[in-house]
C-alpha cells in the first residue's frame, strides 16, 4: 500500500470500459471486407445446414426477377434491402428461409437494346439472322446479371448467388413451356383477333404492364355520318331523317377510315336538330364547315357543346328518336362517301372503298357526358368497339384489317395506303404522321367534317420506345379469363378466390389486385418479337392448336417432345429444328401443321417463375406448395403479382403465394419522383463511397417503405446520426462488458429492481420486435430500439448505473468481506448481468438490419464463442419471469419523480450552481403517497445521481421549487450536498462515516479498493 493515502491515485482502482470496438464505423472502407468474410465462411451454406440441423420450418421469400438490363438504381437497391431484412429476420426468428435470386432475361427492353447495338453497326434487325440476333440477346443479358449480383452483393444481400434463377436458362426455358402447354391442356388457349395495343415503333403487342400513361394533344373532330336508308315510319319527319346526319366526335381521326358502324345507348335520350344560323366569317375569321339546313342527330344533354363546337349560332328542335321507332330503322354512309342532290352517290374516289352501309349498333359503353352520345365503331381498333360489333352478331371475319404492323395504312386502301399513323424512326419518332391530317382533309372534302379543334388526352405509350401506341386486331394468343376449366371454375374466378385467400401487406393491396382481375380481358401472352420463349404451338388447317385437336395421349407425346428439345437446346432449339422433326414420329404430317413463331409475352415467363425456381428445385411442394412471400413494388398488382397468380391459377387452381407485400417508391425530399432530366437522382454507389451501405439500409428500414419514401442529403445524414447513435450504444455495452463470462452471471430474482426493470424492458421489446418482425414492420423495429437505445438505456439505466460500473467492488473478491460487500458485489454483477443480455438482444433483433455492424461488434462480444457470425444466432428466447407488470408500474412512478429532479438539477447547471449533479442533495416535495412508496428499498440519490436526497410527502415547502406543468404534485428544492468529494467516485459523503484506512473516499469505494488492492498484490 502506498505511504500517503491522500495523495493516491484511485484512477487504476476503477472499472473502466475497454474495448477495441471503434467509435467510428468505417464502413465504406470494411463493409466489402465483412462480404469477403462471409464468403469465406460459405454462410449461406452454414446458414442451411444450421437449419436442417435444427430441423427448421422452411419460410420461403420468392424473389420477383429484376430485368437483366443496366446497373441497379436506389428503387432496386431498396427492393432488395428489404427482402434482406426480410429472410434474415425471419432465419433468425427460427426459420430456414433460404434466398434465391433470380433474373427476367428475355423480352423486348433487351432486344431493343441489341437492336440499338446492331443499328449502330449499321445493320437494321432484319439484316442479322435470327439466330445470331437471340445469340447477342443472350450475351447481353448474361452480361448484366453478372453486373448486377455484384451490385446487390455489394448491399449486403445474403443468398445463392452462384446458383441463382435466370429465366434464360436452358431448364427455365423448357420449364416455361412446359407450364405453357400445361396450361393450353386445359383448353384456356384461344386465338382470336381483339384489338390489342400495338407497338408501331417495336412492331409488336404489348400487355397493359408494358406501357405507360401520358398526356398528348391530339386532333378532335366531329363527323357527319349521313343517313343512307330510314326503314322507320314513313309518315312523320320521314325527309328530315332520311336527310340528316349523326355526328360522332372522336380523338383519333385516323380510324376513320377503318370505321364499320356507330354505336348508340338506348337509354340515351336523341333528338334531330336543324342548323337555323351559323356564324359568318367575317366574325370568326374563318368559315365553319356548318351550314344552315344541316340536319344533325345528337343527344339533347351534348346539344349545346356540339353547336358550340360547330360554330352553329342558332338551331331548332325537329323531333324526339327513339331507338325502338327511329334508331334502329337507320344505316348509314361511311363520311368519306359523298351523296348528290338526289341523294344518289357522286362519282367519288371514296366510293367502291367504303360503299358498304354502316348500322347504328346499341352499346352500354356509350354515354351523353361527353361528345355527342354516338361513337364512331372501328372493331379493330377499340375494345368497346370490337365488343359491341361482336355482341351486335357480327363476326371477326367481317373485321376490317387496314393497318400495317408498322402502324401504315395498307396498299389497298385508298388516298391513304402507306400514310403512317405514328413516326417509327428518326429524330422525329413517335410523333404524329400524316395520318390523322389526311383523314381530316378528305372528311372536309366529302362535306362530313362538322367541326375540328385540338385537345389533350391521356393515353398509351410504350414503356420502352416512349412512342404512343395504337389498338390493332390482329390474330393474337390469348389465355381466356371466363372459359370453364377442369375444375369447372373460370380462370377469372378461380383467381379472385385465390386473392381472397391471400394476405396483403397492406391491405388494401387485395381490393386493387381484385378490381384488376375482375375487370381485365382474357390475357393476351402472344408477342411478335425473336428474343422470347416461343408460343410452341402446332396449328392444323382449321386453326386448331395441337393441344386441342389431338388426343391427349398424343398431345402429352408432342409436348414431352417438345420440352426435352428446349430443355437440350434453349428457345434456339424450337425456331432451328424443322417441324417434321417433332411431327414425324408420332405419324403427323408437317404438311397439315403450320409452327407458330410468336413468343410468349414476358410476363408470362416471369409468371412461371414459381415452377422452375421453387417447385422443380424442391424447395416447395411441385403441386400444391405455395411461397410465404412475394415482396415488390405497388405497380406489380398489374405486373408480376397478377401475371404469377394467373399462370397458378390456370395451371394449378391456386396463387403461387400465400402473402403479398408491395414497397413505394423513391422521391426526392419534396416528393416529386427522381429523374436524371432534373438531377434529384442519388445513386446507392454513391451513397456506399461516401457512408456505407450500411446508412442506406438504416434509411431503408426507418421509414415506411409502404409508402413512397423520401431521401435527400439531410434524410440520408439523419440515417448517419441514427448509425452513430446505435453505434455508441452497442460499443458502450461491450466495453462495459469487457471480461465478462457468464460464471458472473446472477439471477433475476436477486437482482435490485432497476436491472428487473431493464429485463421488464427486454421482455416487452421481445414480444413487439418479434411481432413487428413478422409483419415487416421494420419502421417499428427501429423505433423500439432507437428509442430503448436512446432513452431506456443511455439517459436512463446507463446514466444510472455508471457509477456502480466504474467503482462497485468486483463480486469475485468480496466473499469474506462485511455485508456491503454482497449489496454493492452483486449490484455490478447484476448490472453486467443484464447487460449481457441488452447486449444479445441488440446485436441479434438489429443484425437484420445493420448486417456489417453487428457482425463487427459481435465478434468482440463475449458471444463471439457461440457461432462464426452473427447472423448464424437466432433471436433470443426471453424468460416469462422477466416481465413484471406492477414492477414496471412502480418503476414508471419512480420515473415520473426523477424526470422533475433531472429538470431541476438542468437549471442548476445552466445557471453554474453547480458543475455536476453529484454535487447536489436536492429536497423533493411529493404529494401523492404512493410516488413516495415507489421508491421504498430503492437508493433515490443514486437513480438521481446526486450525493443525497430527501423525499417528503408534502406539498408545504418554501415556495419557489422546481416543477414540470405536465407532473403535478412534485416540487423539486435544489441544494448543494454536504461533507467532501470523494475523490474516486466524486460523490460527496460525510467524512465521520470513513474508513479510517482511506478517509477520502465513500466506504463502499474504499472496499472497492480494497479488493482491488488485494487482487493486485498492493
Amino acid at each position: 500500500m502506498t505511504d500517503s493515502l491522500t495523495d493516491r491515485d484511485y484512477r487504476d482502482t476503477l472499472f473502466l470500459p475497454a474495448t477495441e470496438f471503434p467509435m467510428r464505423g468505417g464502413l465504406p472502407k470494411r463493409e466489402p471486407d465483412w462480404i469477403r468474410r462471409w464468403d469465406d465462411l460459405n454462410l449461406y451454406d452454414r446458414l442451411r445446414a444450421d437449419a436442417k440441423e435444427r430441423g427448421a420450418k422452411p419460410w420461403i421469400l420468392h424473389d420477383g426477377p429484376p430485368y437483366a438490363n443496366g446497373h441497379i438504381h436506389l428503387g432496386t437497391a431498396m427492393n432488395k434491402i428489404v427482402k434482406d431484412i426480410i429472410v434474415r429476420s425471419h432465419q433468425m426468428a427460427g426459420f430456414d428461409a433460404s434466398y434465391l435470386p433470380g433474373w427476367d432475361c428475355h423480352g423486348l427492353p433487351i432486344e431493343w437494346k441489341v437492336e440499338e447495338e446492331f443499328r449502330a453497326k449499321g445493320k437494321t434487325k432484319d439484316d442479322v439472322p435470327p439466330g445470331e440476333f437471340r445469340a447477342a440477346c443472350r450475351a447481353y443479358a448474361e452480361k448484366w446479371v453478372e453486373v448486377q449480383g455484384k451490385e446487390f452483393r455489394n448491399l449486403g444481400i445474403e443468398g445463392e448467388w452462384d446458383n441463382p434463377y435466370l429465366t434464360m436458362k436452358f431448364e427455365s426455358e423448357a420449364s416455361i413451356v412446359g407450364e405453357f402447354l400445361r396450361m393450353a391442356m386445359t383448353g384456356s388457349l384461344v386465338r382470336g383477333a381483339k384489338p390489342i395495343m400495338w407497338s408501331p415503333v417495336e412492331r409488336t403487342a404489348l400487355a397493359e404492364a408494358e406501357v405507360e400513361y401520358h398526356d398528348r394533344k391530339v386532333p378532335v373532330i366531329w363527323v357527319k355520318f349521313p343517313v343512307a336508308e330510314y326503314t322507320g315510319d314513313p309518315s312523320g319527319h320521314f325527309d328530315e331523317l332520311e336527310h340528316a346526319s349523326v355526328v360522332i366526335w372522336t380523338t383519333t381521326p385516323w380510324t376513320i377510315p377503318a370505321n364499320q358502324a356507330v354505336a348508340f345507348n338506348p337509354n340515351v335520350d336523341y333528338s334531330l336538330y336543324r342548323v337555323e344560323e351559323v356564324y359568318s366569317s367575317e366574325e370568326l375569321g374563318f368559315e365553319p364547315y356548318a351550314l344552315p339546313g344541316d340536319l344533325l342527330i345528337v343527344a339533347d344533354k351534348l346539344v349545346d357543346e356540339v353547336m358550340a363546337a360547330a360554330k352553329v349560332k342558332s338551331f331548332r328542335k325537329v323531333i324526339e328518336l327513339t331507338a325502338e321507332e327511329n334508331l334502329n330503322h337507320i344505316k348509314l354512309h361511311h363520311p368519306f362517301v359523298r351523296s348528290g342532290p338526289d341523294g344518289r352517290f357522286d362519282d367519288h374516289w371514296a366510293k367502291e372503298f367504303w360503299s358498304e352501309l354502316r348500322p347504328l349498333l346499341a352499346g352500354e359503353h356509350v354515354t351523353d357526358d361527353a361528345g355527342t352520345g354516338f361513337v364512331h365503331t372501328a372493331p379493330a381498333h377499340g375494345e368497346d368497339d370490337f365488343n359491341v360489333w361482336v355482341e351486335s352478331g357480327h363476326t371477326t371475319q367481317e373485321i376490317r384489317q387496314i393497318v400495317d404492323p408498322d402502324g401504315c395504312y395498307t396498299p389497298d386502301v385508298p388516298r391513304f395506303g402507306g400514310m403512317d399513323i405514328i413516326r417509327t424512326s428518326g429524330k422525329k419518332r413517335g410523333e404524329p404522321g400524316k395520318a390523322n391530317n389526311e383523314v381530316i382533309a378528305a372528311l372536309a372534302e366529302s362535306g362530313n367534317l362538322l367541326a375540328r379543334g385540338m385537345t389533350t388526352i391521356r393515353d398509351a405509350h410504350s414503356w420502352r420506345s416512349k412512342a404512343p401506341v395504337i389498338r390493332r386486331a390482329t390474330p393474337q394468343w390469348f389465355i381466356s379469363m371466363d372459359k370453364p376449366g377442369p375444375n369447372g371454375k373460370t380462370l377469372r374466378e378461380n383467381a379472385l378466390k385465390a386473392i381472397d385467400e391471400t394476405e396483403f401487406f397492406p391491405a388494401v393491396g387485395r381490393n386493387r389486385l381484385r378490381s384488376m382481375v375482375e375487370g381485365r380481358p382474357d390475357w393476351l401472352i402472344s408477342r411478335q418479337r425473336n428474343w422470347g420463349v416461343p408460343i410452341t404451338i402446332f396449328v392444323n388447317k382449321s386453326g386448331e392448336p395441337h393441344t386441342a385437336a389431338l388426343a391427349k395421349e398424343q398431345a402429352d407425346a408432342l409436348n414431352a417432345a417438345i420440352r426435352t428439345a428446349i430443355s437440350k437446346g434453349g428457345v434456339e432449339a424450337w425456331f432451328d429444328t424443322p417441324a417434321e422433326d417433332f411431327l414425324s414420329p408420332l405419324g403427323l404430317s408437317a404438311n397439315e401443321w403450320d409452327k407458330v413463331t410468336d413468343v410468349l409475352d414476358v410476363w408470362f415467363d416471369s409468371g412461371t417463375t414459381h415452377a422452375f425456381a421453387l417447385r422443380e428445385r424442391g424447395i416447395i411442394d411441385p403441386e400444391t406448395g405455395q411461397a410465404d412471400l412475394y415482396m415488390e413494388g405497388s405497380d406489380q398488382h398489374r405486373g408480376w403479382f397478377q401475371s404469377s397468380l394467373l399462370e397458378c391459377c390456370a395451371t394449378r387452381g391456386m396463387a403461387p403465394y400465400k402473402q403479398v407485400l408491395t414497397h413505394g417508391f423513391i422521391v426526392d425530399a419534396e416528393g416529386k419522383k427522381m429523374s436524371k432530366s432534373i438531377g434529384n437522382t442519388i445513386e446507392p454507389e454513391q451513397i456506399q463511397k461516401q457512408y456505407g451501405i450500411e446508412i442506406l439500409r438504416i434509411w431503408t428500414a426507418s421509414g415506411d417503405y409502404t409508402e413512397d419514401l423520401r431521401i435527400s442529403d439531410e434524410i440520408i445524414k439523419g440515417s448517419v446520426e441514427t448509425y452513430r447513435k446505435l453505434r455508441n450504444t452497442v460499443r458502450y455495452l461491450l466495453g462495459a462488458l469487457d471480461g465478462w463470462t457468464e460464471d458472473e452471471a446472477i439471477e433475476a430474482a436477486k437482482m435490485p429492481g432497476l436491472e428487473r426493470w431493464v429485463l421488464h424492458r427486454l421482455a416487452e421489446l421481445d414480444a413487439q420486435v418479434k411481432a413487428a418482425y413478422t409483419v415487416y414492420d421494420f419502421k417499428r423495429v427501429m423505433s423500439l430500439l432507437i428509442n430503448f437505445a436512446g432513452v431506456d438505456l443511455s439517459a436512463v439505466y446507463f446514466d444510472i448505473r455508471k457509477d456502480s460500473l466504474y467503482c462497485d467492488p468486483r463480486f469475485s473478491t468480496m466473499e469474506a468481506w462485511d455485508d456491503l460487500t454482497t449489496v454493492y458485489g452483486n449490484r455490478r454483477r447484476a448490472a453486467r448481468t443484464v447487460m449481457a443480455a441488452v447486449l444479445e438482444r441488440l446485436l441479434t433483433w438489429l443484425a437484420p438490419v445493420m448486417p456489417f455492424t453487428m457482425e463487427e461488434a459481435f465478434l468482440e462480444s463475449h458471444l463471439s464463442g457461440k457461432a462464426d457470425s452473427v447472423h448464424l444466432l437466432l433471436f433470443p428466447d426471453t424468460p416469462e419471469d422477466w416481465k413484471d407488470e406492477k414492477l414496471a408500474e412502480r418503476w414508471a412512478k419512480i420515473f415520473t419523480v426523477r424526470r422533475v429532479v433531472t429538470g431541476a438539477l438542468e437549471v442548476e447547471r445552466r445557471e453554474k450552481r453547480i458543475g455536476a449533479s453529484l454535487e447536489a442533495a436536492p429536497v423533493v416535495h411529493i404529494a401523492d403517497e404512493d410516488l413516495v412508496k415507489a421508491f421504498e428499498g430503492e437508493d433515490a440519490a443514486d437513480l438521481f445521481i446526486t450525493s443525497g436526497v430527501e423525499l417528503v410527502n408534502t406539498l408545504e415547502g418554501k415556495g419557489g421549487g422546481f416543477t414540470l406543468d405536465d407532473t403535478p404534485g412534485v416540487v423539486v428544492y435544489p441544494q448543494k450536498a454536504e461533507g467532501i468529494k470523494c475523490r474516486r467516485s466524486w460523490k460527496y459523503f460525510d467524512p465521520a462515516i470513513a474508513d479510517p484506512e482511506f478517509p477520502d473516499i465513500t466506504p463502499r469505494d474504499a472496499l472497492a479498493v480494497k479488493a482491488w488492492d488485494a487482487t493486485h498484490g498492493e
